[in-house]
């Protein structure tokens, strides 16, 4: 998926300009609207495949962590949120690699193919391939996946910090584990829905990769399909705040109590070092995932209404940044596992905090050495 955000990028600011697109054909239902160059190849994939390669070992660093964090640690909750965390990040490795070797050789493919750019991207418009039908399936699977398994870690910290001893009772490994085979089962669901006639996979501009039927010829089966989708993941991440703010605010009237048992301290920083990677987490997934979401919407909405009309160019590019935003979840997500692990924040903290004190001594230092020259100078001044 990182790929297309590459191919895309480059479309639109060297081959692909919003302003030049010609109406081609009018049918009942479908108006092909496209662009002069929608399907020249915007320049070697080189930049794709090397962010792409930056991607996977992102992620596989961030497998590696937490495989030595969940055979350190046994304690129950750690070892159930470290469960989520490393299938979270699985499922962003695989939605990393699998769109995007597909947007790869769907990018390689179109910059050996020749002929009428035009016709060629209005057939893919009125019949999508297999492997764009594969590819729409893999964006919904790979994009609900990572937020409902935020949303679920985020109610199983939020259980785990509000009510301890039923997490102890309820939670365990096996339970966890039947849990994400529901999640992954459930997504799938919903992104096979379209080969069951509810909705469709079709190529987006500029031809590189394929998403739900959100701009031309959009049906109410359509529509129906994109509000499920949207809906699913914007409920995801509204549930996902509600917990993380209930376990935040339930941690820091504990801090202020400053309870003297050092074990509860203890259990308390683990669970404060969870939560602020739930945070952290659901921060980055509502600013990657919210414009895609919010975009495709809108344009099929206004698409089903026959609004857009003048307004399509502006869609287009709206749901390629949409797409490009979306595609950084899956890079950023192992990052903020790696940074904000307690050790990580320890070393930050304890480094702020030298750089401040020795802030502070240099001006005391200061102080100091001027403090001579000021009771010299007033001493000469009541000797004259």
């Amino acid at each position: 998926m990182l790929a297309m955000q590459h191919s895309n990028s480059s479309g639109i600011t060297a081959s692909f300009p919003l302003s030049n697109y010609t109406v081609v054909v009018q049918e009942p239902e479908v108006e092909a609207v496209v662009a002069h160059n929608a399907t020249r190849p915007p320049g070697k994939p080189t930049a794709a495949g090397l962010t792409m390669t930056l991607g996977i070992l992102f992620n596989v660093v961030a497998l590696i962590i937490l495989a030595k964090a969940y055979n350190r640690f046994r304690r129950r909750s750690k070892a159930t949120f470290l469960l989520f965390a490393s299938s979270l990040v699985a499922t962003d490795l695989a939605g990393h690699v699998i769109p995007g070797a597909l947007v790869l050789s769907r990018y390689s493919a179109s910059s050996t193919s020749t002929g009428d750019p035009s016709s060629s991207f209005r057939g893919y418009i009125a019949d999508p391939d297999a492997s764009c039908l594969f590819l729409g399936g893999c964006m919904v699977f790979f994009g609900l996946c990572p937020l409902f398994l935020g949303c679920a870690m985020a109610a199983e910290r939020c259980m785990g910090v509000t009510r301890p001893l039923l997490h102890a009772r309820l939670v365990t490994t096996a339970r966890t584990k039947m849990a994400l085979t529901l999640i992954w089962l459930l997504a799938l669901c919903v992104a096979v829905l379209p080969f069951f006639n509810l909705g469709a996979y079709t190529y987006q501009y500029p031809g590189t990769w394929c998403f739900i039927r959100v701009m031309e010829g959009t049906k109410a089966t359509d529509l129906a399909f994109v509000m499920l989708f949207s809906g699913l993941a914007l409920s995801s991440l509204g549930l996902a705040f509600v917990c993380n703010t209930i376990s935040g605010i339930t941690l820091v009237r504990a801090r202020l109590k400053k309870r003297s048992c050092s074990q509860r301290c203890s259990a308390r920083s683990h669970d404060t070092e969870m939560v602020v990677q739930l945070v952290g987490i659901m921060v980055t997934s509502c600013i990657c995932w919210s414009p895609l979401l919010i975009f495709g919407l809108t344009s099929a909405t206004r698409s089903y209404t026959n609004s857009l009309h003048s307004d399509r160019d502006t869609y287009r590019g709206l749901m390629v940044t949409g797409v490009r935003m979306a595609t950084c979840n899956q890079i950023l997500d192992p990052w903020v596992y790696i940074l904000l692990r307690r050790a990580i924040l320890r070393k930050i903290y304890r480094i702020t905090k030298k750089q401040a004190s020795f802030k502070g001594s240099t001006f005391r230092s200061i102080r100091w050495d001027a403090s001579p020259f000021q009771n010299s100078e007033k001493n000469c001044v009541n000797k004259i």
